[in-house]
Parts: structure tokens; C-alpha cells; sequence
């Protein structure tokens, strides 16, 4: 592994890996507005981040499910079931296998860590022939803490046998990396709209525009960024 300081990778699923796009279609066909897809999805995290801070948790097709009927009061049963099945169809970005390459190539195990379930992370995965790529589809539900809790990214240094500052994130949401810093890993962001890095939160240690982008930073850098 030469002179990385990481032992291995973890990377976010759901729009680090995988474009929500997918689920338009399903949306529409529903009679529900594409555009909601956004608000749905930060409703969903909102949740989820709130039952852990209430010290109580439910897994991501249960608050999926509620964030789901709060949009519209037409959503039953066959809507939702219909929208997390479409989960299992979305398309891997263009970035994810050229990291997973990189990774692969360098010998560095690289593995999954989502509020979403381990199941449907495979199945993604399987679908987009990138299952060879990973080592380990790892969930919240083990822990019963959604991230940015630190029980997630310790849970994964564990699975993977590495010490917690040797295992890094890879994500494009900002507070995913926050909450693995904070859990003493080295973090990757992937800027993939214009957006800024909040202030409110530490820079991470690398970030750039595309996965292998920031794979390739992880590998080499040795010091905790000073700006993004």
C-alpha cells in the first residue's frame, strides 16, 4: 500500500455512487412531481438524523415510507412499495468503477457504508456489474444509528479490520463527511454540483470533482486539507 496513510475505503451509496434520477420515472408514473425527489430525500435524512438524536431508530425503507405520505396525501401502500422498488434500479455514475479501479489496483479494500440496507446495496451493485469491486455492503441497521452518528464509522473500521484513522469516507454530502472526521476517519468529497463546502463543518481531508478524482487524493495525500 506504500505511503497512504489509508488502509481501506468506505464509500457513501445513494448520490455518491448512485443518481436518484432513476427514480423519475417511478415518480411521474405515480402522478407525483420528479422535482419532489430532493425534498423527499432530505426529508428522509432529516428523519432519520432526528430519531438518532432522540436516541431511538428505524430503518431507511420505514422513514422512506412516512417521508413518502407526508408529500401527498394520495400515497398508499402500492405508491410506496413501487418508489423503494425503483430504489433497486438506479444507475451507477460514471465515476464509480474508474475509483474502484484505482482502489482495486492499489490493493486497498473498498467497501459501503449507507443509511439504506446492506440487501439493496448489493442488488445495486450486482445490477451495475461493480459487486466484484467491493469487499463489504455495510448498513446503519447493525448499529441502529443512522450517520452521521459515530457508531457507523467505527462499526466500519471494525468490519474491516483497520484502524479508524487508516479507513476514509468517500461521500458528496458534506455532513456524512463531518460525522466520519469527527469519528477520527480521513474524509473524501466529491463535488458534483457547484455547491460550497459549508463552513460550518471542517474541511475534509481531500476533495474533487469526481470519484476517482478523490480516491487518487486519498492515496497520496499525508495532511488534512486547508481549504476546499
Amino acid at each position: 500500500m506504500g505511503d497512504s496513510p489509508v488502509e481501506a475505503v468506505v464509500f457513501d451509496v445513494n448520490e455518491t455512487m448512485f443518481a436518484l434520477d432513476g427514480l423519475c420515472p417511478t415518480f411521474a408514473d405515480l402522478d407525483l412531481d420528479p422535482e419532489l425527489i430532493p425534498l423527499w430525500f432530505a426529508t428522509v435524512l432529516r428523519d432519520g438524523f432526528a430519531l438518532t438524536a432522540l436516541g431511538r431508530f428505524q430503518p431507511f425503507p420505514a422513514v422512506a415510507a412516512e417521508a413518502l405520505r407526508a408529500l401527498d396525501e394520495r400515497v398508499d401502500d402500492a405508491a410506496v412499495a413501487a418508489v423503494l422498488a425503483a430504489f433497486r434500479t438506479l444507475d451507477a455514475y460514471a465515476d464509480v468503477e474508474p475509483a474502484l479501479r484505482i482502489l482495486r489496483e492499489a490493493g486497498i479494500p473498498a467497501a459501503t457504508l449507507s443509511n439504506g440496507t446492506a440487501d439493496v446495496v448489493q442488488g445495486l451493485l450486482s445490477r451495475a456489474g461493480l459487486a466484484g469491486y467491493v469487499t463489504r455492503n455495510l448498513s446503519v441497521d447493525a448499529v441502529r444509528r443512522w450517520k452521521p452518528a459515530a457508531e457507523p464509522y467505527r462499526y466500519a473500521a471494525a468490519e474491516l479490520g483497520v484502524d479508524v484513522h487508516r479507513l476514509a469516507l468517500v461521500a458528496v454530502h458534506p455532513w456524512d463527511c463531518a460525522g466520519a472526521a469527527a469519528a477520527g476517519l480521513r474524509t473524501g468529497w466529491v463535488r458534483r454540483t457547484p455547491a460550497h463546502w459549508p463552513a460550518v463543518f471542517d474541511v475534509p481531508h481531500v476533495s474533487g470533482a469526481t470519484l476517482a478524482a478523490v480516491v487518487g487524493a486519498l492515496l497520496t495525500d499525508q495532511r488534512p486539507a486547508r481549504g476546499v
